[in-house]
């Protein structure tokens, strides 16, 4: 803080304050010498060698005594009156008083000390301006007392901690040995506090004095380094000032002042690189040392960091390189104007503009820099700055006022005030300025004049005779005013000597200027596209950045565009503001970026859910490195260095070593640019840390560009990382160019863009909308295609577009993916029209054609590698300015993803919620389609939809049986094959002439080929038989032939990352001008084709040009080589390359694991169902089961954290070698590693087999022990199974070997737990002593329900019917529980597939399979329990037993006839007849009447049973009237409430209640609460099957009819028999196309109710009813929310009531 003394002086503006304080009357006539100070001057490297030996000083001596602010010699003038000292040593005396460097910048200009002022006078004043003698007389004496120790007090051991407490301070020994006796070390004792000292049972005075004097020692221990650092420097001057001093008593002439003054001027300030290693130990973390802007260079992006230190200003050496001078200003002090802050700021830099000039020497003034010589000297503070205008206007009037008619010149060699921003040691913006002047005094303009000013003692500078004349000069690092000494005689001689020397000087400036040669222009643009393309002609799109950087001025953004046109991939960002003002918000102007922190990488996770869940690839990553400044969480808030290294370096390892991980990027394709915009001087600065860890991943600096902004960026930076990493990093720097042509040389470097600058989305009304890069960057995972898609591209201009075209057809004739060029191309004047296949038309009329939901599904079946999905795409290429066209790149992307970004294509450049254009999304081989569906429509509620469809999805199925699937599917759609017709036959042959005539060797182009030659098999197996004849399956390329090979035959659309293929071939990761794949592989290169990934990240990869190549490839391998596929498939095992990490490594393995253990199913479009993998079978049939077993338990060590391997080889242990031991080690080992209901199903089929194997034998006591405790585990493996499928893990969407399976619910369990149980059945009938009568058949039954026990069963047994009994009563407990387990079974398949349905079609051929084989098990079951039996005699004796007999008779015929439960009953409407159901209506009309308990369940079914019958036979006398029913059922309702997990209770009360205008019902409790029960029942079935939700949905087995009481239930099948005859598959069509609902007779039939939709809902209204109602297709509610009137027909399922035909009664 400045002295209130100087701000008063300010304000009186008294012009005598530039008079030395030293100056008296005494003083006036004395000649005096003038004298300059210097501080801390640095030796002219010309004249180092020519110095004299330093003598000693002594105690006394002048070099004792003075400041750090010592003095320079500039001018020397005779000295007088000065005898009672030797003259050299009065000189020495006088140029390093430190009296002078002590006074502020006005005293400092006065020239001399009083002339007699002796040694003692100088001590006394120095003590009494600061003291700095007294301070360091004491670090002097402390040093000295402890030279004997260690310089750290905690490295002190406890000997010398004693030795100190009693040699040094003294303390009584009892203290010291205490201490001693406690192992206090020098660590130890400065965590002492007084507390813990007097605890030690120490005494107050030595506790005092100790805590005090180790206080001192740890602060001079601090100190020392930077006092150490001064003395070395205050010797150098005194040598150097000899040397001078000395030069000037020979030479007495002026005309020899030249030689001298450049000695004289030779002190620069301190560079960096020059400082004494010490002075580190001073600078805190936070007090960094920095370096100043450039000399004379305007740079409004360069940027201080506070209370960071500049280096030490020193004075004038060799006239160019600057002298500088820090100021801090009043506007740091409180209560001071901004125009007094002006006045001070303008008055210093004029006078030190002049003392340049005069000078002749470069200089830079800092404002905002403290420049008191203590610690702090060289301190960037900052200065409050309110406007820039203010302070250059007065400046430059300034100019005009000091310097009059020089003025021209003095704004010619003065620079216009810079302002610098101040950032804060975190990297936010501070609000302060660092304000700095350059003076630059060329010979041209200063010749050999002198420059006088014209001070104002007026702020105003309104009066002339205020002004004083002044005539500055530069001494040592300030200014001295010549004309301030007031004896006018020695003032005339120093304005002679000045005149002379200033002739010196310009003479010395002129040479200076002349030998200042511009540096030559390097040649750093062409180094910047070398190292930028990795010396590749472009910068190829392949390329993959990763941006490093620091802050960037605003100034700079505009430079920065070359960002905008890289792939950045992760962008490590060290400006906390960035997002607001710097980089980040900069280009998330234009452009998508994804902001995060380090430690979302979290390296613990799966690289492919880390790519997923921040969106890599897709979307850069801008991390936060440093935090962000608008933070509140304070582990995101920005670090000082020092509390980064603490906190957040280690996180930012851990991301570095992710990004550099060869599994997200591969180091080939990698680019890791710094962009510095500001000097690092800081080894430990946060950046600095970053480049080591990525130096340390990579392996070096081969991948690293560094853009430095200028030449002191970059040698800071060189330096640092020299220290660091000893490495020359300059080979990689650019930092001759600036910004601006750094961005200009990157973006001309981009290849030419394939696509328009504009691109153009369809709108209503054939009108276009753009779609912007940022709109297209959110929709990730969508290929785009715009209505002007490839239209005025760069690539069309350009000189390679006419290899670009041949290429781009070339690959895809080879076999690669169709683009949109292909389509473009063909369009074009005189080139062939793009083939079209027969049902080309036939697809694209029906999408334009689809109007009937607001996202429709419409399905291309199509044969693997037929071309299916190319005439998709063509389809789209001819709509696409009808629809917007999208193709949807990412298989594995979330359907819910897609679907926010399928709306955001559909409303982009509409943000009015109406009318708008179609989205028609392509997708190839999707999963669940209908799902995709759902999530699209439940997106589309906030859109408000336009009249007609919204979204088509055209899914492209690949399919071994595309005709009959095309029949079976209840979706619109279209089939091609791969048979070719006649008509297509003759576009291929004319397109075969053109490819002739337009390209060499066509007959390479092989997937063409195939399709020409309609996909024979013959030219197929010639071609690869040709083309592989030579081949050496032992050498490289051979093994990755065979390893591609097997994959693709095996896995659809798998393939190998390129960089692998390298590997595997042996070309080794080489940044510059590599061999290629082609070239390795050449000549079965030409059966392979490379191709870009979107999974997992984007990366390049490998495969066979067709299928059908690769199939025939392993025929090959195996007839003309003998490597058979388990040789092979071992080989790939055993492989250790494919399993280390890189691009695609993941989905390699996925498939590998897929080709061994995936069975095929026909119900997922196969050709055929499998025990085991298609591989494994083939294997099988080759090679026998040996080899799969070497096989398989290869697959277990190499997966040895998988699962499903050791399931796999388990079946094949127990299916197909009868080993049920091994299988069952194996079953278990897959159970210990990952235990769900498949694991558990395979664990109870292996214990079934083995009961199976042992039933081939002849039973026997033992064998039946054997098999009892078999099916014992099988049951308990299978109820498992049943357990787990409940909460079975959904499956990983990133493995595609289970996408399949994602939404299907395991009932292998419930399967093989039946299947376990009949057997034990048959098992048990065939015992000896239960099979030698009906009575002991009925005593084995009563046994297996539990009337038995064993112990009854002795009776009358034999020995070896004892043997049996033994056994069975060891088992009985499990035997007993088999019977209504099974019962249970039966009940789960009842309710599973009467109330359920599943989602796909292909799931109901699955569904019909599991229904045949359970009603075989139940037949069999009857046959057992359910055998008639006669038992008149026990009933006419007993009537009241008969009765009850009667009801357990009644029952058991129910459940024969399978009637006995509710879902029962319901299947009864389509499998029994009107008898049937007559008679079954007559049992529950008995059991209901004559059961002791009155069950809920009965009188339920009771219900039901009339409902059935009514809807066969109306006319039936045994029906129950409807008010009974409904009497009966408001009984139960009121009994049960509505919390009740009897959903078929609710359901009944909508079948007889729902509400109408019956007189009859509307005073019933249950009319008028019949939307409580409806909600009740969607409630309660949620509860028992929402787990089954996921496979299956609601079936509805009644509708709302035109009638009353019982006739308004109409069933199902009643609707189909009101129509006309047809077969079913037509009745099937009709309900799935929902045509059903225009039929005339069930129009007549039905009751189309009313309803309002309400956000989104629909809801029945009945008097003050409101029922809620769902849509049968959530397309059906239009999205939007709108209340509208609406009318529907109403179907009842189990979760509760559904609408069917939804139509808006305002439609026109």
């Amino acid at each position: 803080m400045m002295s209130h003394n100087r701000k008063d002086r300010v304000r009186k503006h008294v012009s005598q304050e530039r008079q030395s304080p030293m100056a008296s009357e005494e003083n006036a006539g004395k000649p005096a010498g003038q004298v300059g100070a210097a501080e801390h001057c640095c030796p002219d490297k010309h004249k180092m060698e020519e110095q004299p030996e330093e003598k000693p000083e002594s105690p006394g001596s002048p070099d004792s005594i003075k400041s750090e602010g010592s003095l320079d010699l500039l001018i020397n003038f005779n000295q007088e009156g000065c005898e009672e000292l030797p003259k050299r040593e009065m000189r020495l005396e006088r140029a390093q008083s430190p009296t002078l460097s002590y006074l502020s910048m006005r005293t400092d200009r006065s020239i001399e000390p009083p002339p007699n002022l002796d040694i003692s006078s100088i001590q006394r004043l120095t003590k009494q301006d600061g003291s700095e003698l007294s301070t360091r007389e004491a670090h002097a004496e402390m040093a000295a007392d402890v030279s004997q120790f260690p310089q750290r007090i905690e490295d002190w051991t406890t000997e010398e901690v004693r030795d100190w407490l009693t040699k040094i301070l003294r303390v009584p020994e009892s203290v010291s040995k205490k201490l001693y006796d406690q192992d206090v070390s020098g660590g130890c004792l400065v965590c002492f506090d007084k507390k813990d000292l007097i605890d030690l049972g120490l005494t107050i005075g030595p506790v005092v004095q100790i805590i005090k004097m180790v206080d001192k020692l740890r602060k001079n221990t601090s100190t020392s380094s930077r006092a150490s650092f001064f003395a070395k420097k205050e010797e150098q001057e005194a040598k150097l000032q000899e040397v001078d001093v000395g030069k000037y008593e020979r030479t007495q002439e002026i005309d020899t002042v030249k030689s001298d003054s450049e000695s004289l001027m030779a002190a620069s300030w301190m560079p960096l690189e020059r400082m004494d290693v010490n002075t580190t130990d001073t600078v805190t973390p936070e007090k960094r040392i920095c370096v100043p802007r450039l000399f004379d260079k305007k740079d409004p992006s360069f940027m201080y960091t506070q209370n960071n230190i500049l280096p030490l200003a020193v004075g004038p050496s060799d006239l160019i390189e600057p002298v500088h001078e820090y100021k801090l200003l009043l506007g740091n002090m409180e209560e001071v104007s901004e125009r007094e802050i002006l006045y001070e700021f303008c008055n210093e830099a004029v006078c030190f503009a002049a003392s340049c000039m005069n000078s002749r020497t470069n200089g830079t003034i800092h404002f905002g820099v403290n420049g008191a010589p203590e610690n702090t000297h060289g301190q960037i503070v900052g200065q409050k700055v309110s406007s820039f205008n203010d302070y250059i206007i007065e400046f430059e009037m300034r100019l005009d006022q000091h310097f009059k008619e020089n003025k021209r010149i003095a704004k010619a060699c003065v620079r216009p005030p810079q302002f610098f921003q101040v950032q804060n040691i975190d990297g936010t913006t501070s609000g302060k300025y660092v304000i700095e002047v350059d003076v630059i005094p060329t010979y041209f303009e200063t010749q050999e004049m002198l420059f006088y000013t014209y001070l104002s003692t007026s702020p105003k500078g309104q009066h002339v005779g205020c002004n004083t004349e002044c005539l500055f000069v530069r001494q040592g690092t300030r200014s001295m005013n010549i004309l301030e000494d007031l004896n006018q005689k020695k003032m005339r001689e120093h304005v002679r000597v000045i005149t002379e020397e200033v002739k010196n000087w310009a003479s010395t400036r002129k040479e200076m200027e002349k030998n200042c040669h511009t540096p030559k222009p390097g040649k750093q643009g062409h180094k910047l596209k070398q190292l930028i393309t990795h010396g590749r002609a472009t910068l190829e799109n392949s390329l993959y950045v990763i941006l490093v950087t620091n802050k960037c001025h605003p100034s700079q953004l505009e430079h920065l565009h070359f960002l905008k046109e890289m792939k950045l991939f992760a962008v490590l960002e060290f400006d906390p503001e960035s997002d607001k003002s710097g980089t980040c918000g900069f280009y998330r102007k234009d452009r998508i970026a994804n902001l995060h922190y380090p430690r979302m990488y979290n390296t613990q996770e799966n690289v492919s859910n880390l790519i997923a869940k921040l969106n890599l690839f897709k979307q850069t990553s801008w991390v936060f490195c440093n935090g962000r400044a608008n933070e509140q969480d304070e582990q995101d808030m920005p670090f000082s260095p020092s509390d980064w290294l603490k906190k957040r370096a280690g996180e930012v390892s851990d991301m570095v070593s992710i990004l550099c991980n060869p599994d997200v990027l591969p180091k080939d394709r990698l680019l890791m640019v710094f962009l510095l915009h500001s000097v690092e001087t800081d080894v430990s600065s946060p950046i600095m840390e970053t480049f080591c860890a990525i130096y340390r991943n990579l392996e070096g600096e081969d991948n690293m560009v560094c853009l430095c902004k200028d030449s002191t960026v970059f040698s800071q930076w060189k330096e640092l990382i020299n220290s660091r990493c000893k490495v020359d990093i300059t080979h990689k720097c650019i930092y001759e160019l600036s910004l601006n042509e750094i961005d200009s040389t990157i973006r001309k470097l981009k290849e030419p863009r394939t696509q328009s600058s504009c691109r153009y989305l369809p709108s209503i009304g054939s009108s276009s909308v753009l779609l912007t890069k940022k709109d297209e960057e959110l929709m990730t995972d969508l290929n785009i295609l715009c209505e002007n898609e490839c239209e005025d591209s760069e690539i069309e201009t350009a000189e390679s577009f006419k290899d670009f075209t041949t290429k781009t057809e070339e690959d895809f004739y080879r076999g690669g993916q169709v683009t949109w060029w292909n389509f473009y191309l063909s369009e074009r004047p005189g080139c062939l029209p793009f083939i079209k296949r027969n049902c080309f038309e036939d697809l694209q009329n029906l999408i334009t054609e689809s109007s009937t939901f607001s996202c429709v599904i419409i399905n291309l079946f199509h044969h693997p590698g037929c071309g299916g999905t190319t005439m998709a795409m063509h389809v789209l290429w001819s709509l696409r300015r009808k629809f917007r066209c999208t193709v949807l790149k990412n298989n594995i992307a979330h359907n819910s993803d897609i679907a926010v970004q399928v709306l955001h294509l559909l409303t982009c450049g509409r943000e009015e919620q109406s009318n708008y254009t179609p989205v028609l999304l392509l997708v190839d081989n999707w999963v669940d389609v209908e799902d995709l569906q759902r999530c699209i429509l439940n997106g589309a509620r906030e859109k408000k939809r336009q009249e007609g469809v919204l979204v088509v999805i055209l899914n492209c199925e690949r399919t071994q049986f595309p005709d009959e699937l095309s029949g079976n599917s209840r979706i619109d759609n279209v089939f091609i094959t791969n048979k070719l017709s006649p008509k297509e036959k003759k576009f291929f042959n004319e397109k075969l002439k053109d490819l002739k005539d337009n390209h060499e060797k066509p007959e390479t182009f092989y997937a063409f080929m195939i399709m020409t030659n309609n996909f024979s098999e013959e030219y197929i197996e010639n071609l690869v038989c040709n083309t592989l004849k030579d081949l050496d399956t032992s050498s490289k390329q051979g093994r990755l032939i065979s390893f591609l090979a097997i994959l693709n035959t095996y896995v659809n659309g798998s393939c190998m990352s390129l960089s692998l293929c390298e590997e595997l071939v042996g070309i080794r990761n080489a940044l510059w001008e590599r061999e290629t794949l082609e070239d390795k592989m050449n000549p079965y290169s030409t059966l392979l084709i490379h191709f870009s990934v979107e999974e997992h990240g984007t990366y390049q990869a490998v495969r066979f040009l067709h299928q059908m190549i690769a199939s025939n490839c392993l025929k090959v391998l195996t007839k003309k080589h003998n490597l058979f596929r388990g040789e092979i498939t071992t080989n790939l095992l055993h492989c250790d390359l494919l399993y280390k990490s890189c691009m695609g490594k993941d989905i390699l393995v996925q498939n590998i694991q897929s080709m061994l253990i995936t069975r095929h199913r026909k119900e997922l479009g196969n050709d055929k169902d499998t025990l085991f993998s298609p591989l494994i079978e083939d294997i099988h049939n080759g090679q026998g089961t040996e080899q799969i077993k070497q096989v398989l338990i290869k697959a277990t060590d190499r997966f040895d954290k998988n699962a499903t391997v050791p399931q796999a080889l388990a079946r094949h242990f127990y299916l197909k070698e009868k080993d049920f031991k091994s299988a069952l080690l194996w079953a278990k080992d897959a159970q210990q590693k990952k235990y769900n209901s498949y694991i558990a199903d395979t664990l109870g089929q292996v214990h079934k087999s083995s009961m199976k194997h042992e039933l081939t034998q002849d039973l026997t006591p033992e064998m039946l022990d054997r098999c009892l405790e078999s099916a014992s585990n099988a049951i308990k493996a299978f109820r498992d199974s049943q357990d787990l499928a409940r909460k079975d893990e959904q499956p990983d969407p990133f493995d595609q070997r289970n996408r399949k399976r994602q939404k299907t619910y395991n009932t292998s369990g419930y399967v093989g737990e039946m299947e376990v149980t009949m057997m034990i059945f048959n098992v048990i009938k065939y015992i000896p002593f239960f099979n030698e009568s009906p009575y002991q058949k009925d005593r084995m039954l009563q046994f297996l329900s539990g009337q038995l026990s064993t112990k009854d069963l002795h009776i009358g047994s034999t020995q070896f019917n004892s043997e049996y009994i033994a056994i069975l009563a060891d088992h009985e407990r499990f035997l007993v529980s088999l019977r209504p387990r099974l019962k249970e079974s039966f009940t789960f398949f009842e309710s599973y597939f009467t109330y359920l349905k599943p989602k796909s079609i292909e799931r109901e051929s699955l569904d019909d399979k599991n229904k045949r084989k359970v009603s075989d098990y139940f037949s069999k079951y009857m046959q057992i329990f359910c055998a008639k039996e006669e038992k008149d005699t026990e009933k006419a004796s007993k009537p009241h037993l008969s009765v009850t007999q009667e009801v357990k008779d009644q029952r058991r015929y129910l459940e024969e006839k399978r009637a006995d439960s509710f879902a029962g009953l319901l299947q009864c409407l389509t499998e029994k007849n009107r008898n049937q159901m007559e008679f079954i209506l007559k049992k529950w009309q008995f059991i209901v009447d004559n059961s002791v308990r009155k069950l809920l369940s009965d009188r339920i079914h009771y219900i039901l049973a009339n409902i059935v019958l009514h809807s066969m036979k109306s006319s039936s006398g045994l029906l129950k009237k409807y008010e009974d029913l409904v009497s009966l059922l408001n009984e139960m309702l009121q009994d049960e409430g509505t919390h009740s997990n009897c959903t078929e209770l609710y359901y009944l009360s909508m079948l007889l209640m729902w509400p109408n205008n019956d007189n009859v019902l509307k005073n019933t409790t249950t009319f008028k609460n019949i939307g409580t029960y409806v909600t009740a029942s969607k409630k309660s079935f949620n509860r028992r099957f929402s787990h089954l939700f996921p496979a299956r949905s609601a079936i509805s087995h009644f509708y709302l009819g035109n009638s009353h009481g019982l006739k308004r239930i109409i069933s199902k099948a009643k609707i189909e028999q009101a129509l006309k005859p047809s077969p079913k598959s037509s009745k099937d069509r009709l309900w799935q196309t929902g045509l059903i609902w225009k039929e005339t007779e069930v129009k007549k039939l039905l009751l189309r109710v009313k309803g309002k939709t309400e956000n989104g809902e629909i809801h029945h209204f009945c008097g003050n009813v409101k029922i809620l109602v769902r849509p049968v297709y959530l397309g059906g509610v239009r999205p939007g929310c709108s209340v509208e009137e609406v009318s529907f027909y109403i179907g009842f399922s189990m979760e509760g009531p559904v609408a069917y035909d939804l139509q808006y009664v305002n439609d026109p």
